[in-house]
């Protein structure tokens, strides 16, 4: 019988083995998911255009909302809330497909060689293709409203990368529990709405009583939300302290996600 192992240096082998699988594979739902319209992957930069300007003009326009009490701009209100979407979106396309990864791909369970841990890459890969291209269009929109972006822009990439380990590793956990319970889908699809409104991306963390802070703080997606707007929006430097508890958080859940993968993998084909 093959092994499996759940050592941590496997996550980076695995990868590295498999690299050439896993790009053709991503191109290929990336490729899948608008074959047969007329724009093809053209809609993958339309959908966040039309979001935006929709965006900015019910909160500004309509509802002439602020992000802050101090603020006079009629479109920082959008930019902040599309930025919070990216990072919400991001997460939630790739939770919400988690639990029907091994059940949508029988025909990869049953081959013996193929390596079942790379389609949590191949998932986060999408999901990380459509949010590059929402981030081009805020880069977009933030300097032709704005002007020049600010430099702290380039910390993006530190601010992301434990929100990426964390949901790879809640990614791989989910596949394997979809596996064999089917239900998990629905609970995580009513889950992620809940976060959804849970989560700082209609409002600041600010505007909640102060006594809240602590619980919003908890959920896994205030952090790289409140740093991702930091960083791209307001110029600031992301709260380190913080961020490197996030990154150790983060490492050891995309760990443990990988290890219960590992672990449970050899049923797959008996409740499939």
């Amino acid at each position: 019988m093959q092994a499996h192992p759940i050592a941590p240096s496997e996550m980076a082998k695995s990868f590295i083995r498999n690299r050439s699988l896993t790009w053709a594979l991503i191109k290929r739902e990336v490729v899948g998911r608008y074959r047969g319209s007329t724009l093809g992957l053209l809609w993958s930069l339309f959908n966040p255009i039309f979001m935006l300007v929709i965006y900015t003009f019910v909160f500004s326009v309509v509802f002439k909302a602020r992000w802050s009490v101090d603020s006079s701009s009629k479109t920082e209100f959008a930019l902040m809330l599309f930025a919070g979407l990216m990072i919400f979106n991001l997460f939630s396309e790739c939770i919400n497909r988690a639990p029907s990864l091994i059940i949508s791909n029988t025909n990869y369970v049953k081959k013996v060689v193929f390596p079942l841990e790379i389609l949590s890459w191949v998932a986060m890969g999408s999901g990380f293709f459509h949010f590059l291209v929402s981030l081009v269009v805020w880069l977009a929109a933030y300097m032709i409203l704005f002007g020049e972006l600010h430099l702290t822009a380039l910390l993006l990439p530190v601010v992301l990368a434990p929100l990426l380990l964390l949901t790879l590793g809640l990614v791989w956990f989910l596949a394997s529990l979809g596996a064999y319970l089917r239900d998990v889908s629905q609970i995580i699809s009513v889950l992620t709405s809940v976060l959804m409104f849970m989560s700082p991306i209609f409002y600041p963390v600010t505007s909640l009583p102060e006594k809240y802070w602590v619980y919003m703080n908890s959920n896994p997606l205030t952090p790289p939300i409140e740093n991702a707007r930091k960083v791209l929006f307001r110029g600031e430097l992301p709260d380190f302290s913080a961020l490197a508890i996030y990154y150790a958080v983060a490492i050891l859940i995309f760990w443990l996600g990988f290890a219960w993968f590992q672990k449970t993998r050899k049923g797959f084909a008996d409740v499939l």
